[in-house]
């Protein structure tokens, strides 16, 4: 693409998207542009019509990358070439409403507790406590820990941008002694290389790990424990407009997810099966 890749590139940074986003975006342009050989300036609406249906059909990529792929040339197209966008003959994908996975309480606590590593501890502890992202949880710095207000301050989150979130007593104790273990300067977990933080592919094996020795079948992944903080909290009684701040939401259609996984409601309701009258002799 060269100048208009440039370009594109400058656009989505005078825009304030996050470096992944910028990464991504740019990333989907490339595959596009390298799947017809042509500039894209030469394109229009049937290629990326045909591209999204080569996605869908033959690639058999995920509903996700897929949306990347059409929101990366949507941009390209409506702000670097300033053309209209036809929505109508470029439909978006209809999103399937997947649930998802959460951990008991007691299958948490089973987690965390089989992790002999402190620092590892520590990290997926934090990250339950106040319902952090994977990535935000890596680039926690110690000034960003609060303990007199028991707070988490959460700094260029999804969307750039920052909030706070819960500071666990429990999480605070784990914390101090894994302090004293390790002398953190900076990150408030390190990484293996000097000056970075740990990466979000070092937690990622660490929660799998932690998952098999604790015995935990469910296809979870470190997000899940995200999940888990929303649906506990709701479960607990706190209201969704709270569990949304606290997860950084822009909305509260995105919060209201875990009012269909939560039992606390499905708990008092009872099968019709319960309310037959027993037959006799059975």
């Amino acid at each position: 693409m060269g100048r208009l890749y440039d370009q594109m590139k400058m656009d989505l940074e005078l825009k304030n998207y996050s470096p992944k986003t910028v990464s991504c975006y740019l990333h989907w342009m490339l595959q596009f542009v390298r799947h017809y050989g042509r500039s894209p300036v030469e394109m229009g609406d049937e290629e990326i019509r045909n591209y999204l249906h080569h996605l869908i059909k033959v690639k058999e990529v995920s509903q996700s990358s897929i949306n990347q792929a059409y929101s990366a040339m949507k941009f390209f197209y409506a702000t670097t070439l300033e053309r209209e966008w036809n929505c109508t003959k470029i439909p978006r994908i209809k999103n399937s409403k997947k649930l998802p996975i959460v951990l008991s309480m007691e299958e948490v606590e089973a987690l965390l507790g089989c992790i002999d590593n402190l620092k590892h501890r520590a990290i997926l502890t934090t990250i339950y406590s106040g319902g952090l992202r994977v990535g935000e949880a890596t680039r926690l710095k110690i000034s960003h820990l609060d303990s007199k207000r028991m707070t988490i301050r959460v700094e260029d989150g999804k969307g750039s941008k920052d909030r706070y979130t819960l500071l666990g007593h429990r999480t605070l104790a784990l914390l101090r002694d894994y302090w004293r273990a390790y002398r953190p300067d900076e990150w408030l977990f390190p990484g293996a290389k000097p000056g970075e933080p740990i990466s979000v592919s070092s937690v990622q094996s660490v929660f799998k790990k932690a998952l098999d020795k604790a015995g935990i079948h469910k296809k979870a992944s470190v997000h899940t424990l995200r999940h888990s903080f929303a649906t506990h909290l709701l479960e607990s009684g706190t209201d969704l407009y709270h569990i949304q701040r606290l997860l950084g939401h822009t909305t509260a259609n995105t919060t209201s997810v875990y009012l269909h996984i939560s039992g606390k409601d499905i708990a008092r309701v009872r099968s019709p099966i319960d309310l037959l009258k027993e037959q006799p002799g059975r």
